[in-house]
């Protein structure tokens, strides 16, 4: 799966830098996000991985503006969200990002079809000024021309996951924040999902971040970024694991390496002769009578 950017790409760049997110549970202030640093190129699709509660959806709802960082920055394009006002943020999510909520029925409208749904999603863009495609045109892109005018309980699941996604690329917006598009589908309608998310990465050039918890999903995109314990934890390409060196200095290790090195091991990196490094960690002290 290809993370270029096509012809038509107006895709965003997204940047956090030292991102916290702090919120109240049960009169304890918990730690969603505790520094997070990520980069994402204008054009590109990344998945976010992680275990349940690691902080992935909290990630997009600040990206998409629907929160307030506790502290850190956050920059999608031209727009610094943590000291934008309401009107600015109105404004982004109306004609720049765009947040596809897990569950295709969180998005759409019940008892309309698909090219009503996509119709009212276009309504502010529309009012914004923007210059948009019609509705049918939308529905074409995600393979539900034919299904245009249909009621939404006549469709499968998968067709209600891409009418989802023709209701939150309706504003033509420059990032897509979609948090777990696939995971109510089965095999051959996740993987018909994903493959019109790419296409859209492809021929609009369309910024993508996806949380997802498949591995199959996880191991068809380009890139991937693994949050651990509200951090970054790793990085993936094309399928390949590695870990992160953070602005400070530390390295995030995999969990399969943690198994391994306990808390307390001692390890050097070695440097080799082609200029890569390995990881060594020092022998067990032999205890002496």
């Amino acid at each position: 799966m290809s993370g270029a950017r096509g012809d038509g790409m107006r895709g965003l760049r997204v940047s956090t830098r030292g991102l916290v997110h702090i919120y109240r549970s049960e009169g304890h202030d918990v730690a969603a996000l505790s520094g997070v640093d990520l980069e994402v190129a204008a054009g590109e699709f990344v998945g976010l991985l992680g275990p349940s509660g690691a902080g992935k959806s909290t990630l997009l709802s600040l990206l998409a503006g629907v929160f307030r960082p506790s502290a850190g920055k956050i920059r999608v394009g031209d727009t610094e969200l943590a000291s934008a006002s309401e009107r600015e943020l109105d404004l982004m999510r109306a004609t720049s990002v765009s947040l596809m909520l897990q569950g295709a029925g969180r998005n759409l409208l019940p008892y309309v079809s698909p090219m009503e749904n996509v119709v009212f999603a276009q309504r502010s863009a529309r009012r914004a000024g923007a210059e948009l495609p019609e509705p049918y045109e939308v529905l074409a892109e995600v393979g539900l021309g034919d299904a245009a005018h249909q009621g939404l309980d006549t469709l499968t699941p998968g067709q209600r996951q891409l009418a989802a996604i023709a209701v939150t690329i309706g504003g033509r917006p420059g990032v897509l924040l979609a948090d777990e598009p696939t995971s109510q589908l089965d095999h051959e309608a996740r993987d018909t999902v994903l493959a019109t998310l790419a296409d859209l990465n492809r021929s609009l050039g369309m910024t993508i971040v996806l949380v997802t918890h498949d591995p199959h999903v996880s191991a068809l995109l380009p890139r991937t970024v693994t949050i651990r314990d509200g951090r970054i934890g790793g990085e993936g390409r094309s399928g390949e694991e590695y870990a992160v060196v953070t602005p400070d200095g530390s390295l995030s290790l995999p969990p399969h390496v943690r198994d391994d090195l306990p808390p307390g091991t001692l390890v050097r990196l070695h440097r080799n002769e082609d200029g890569s490094y390995r990881l060594e960690a020092a022998p067990e002290e032999t205890g002496h009578e």
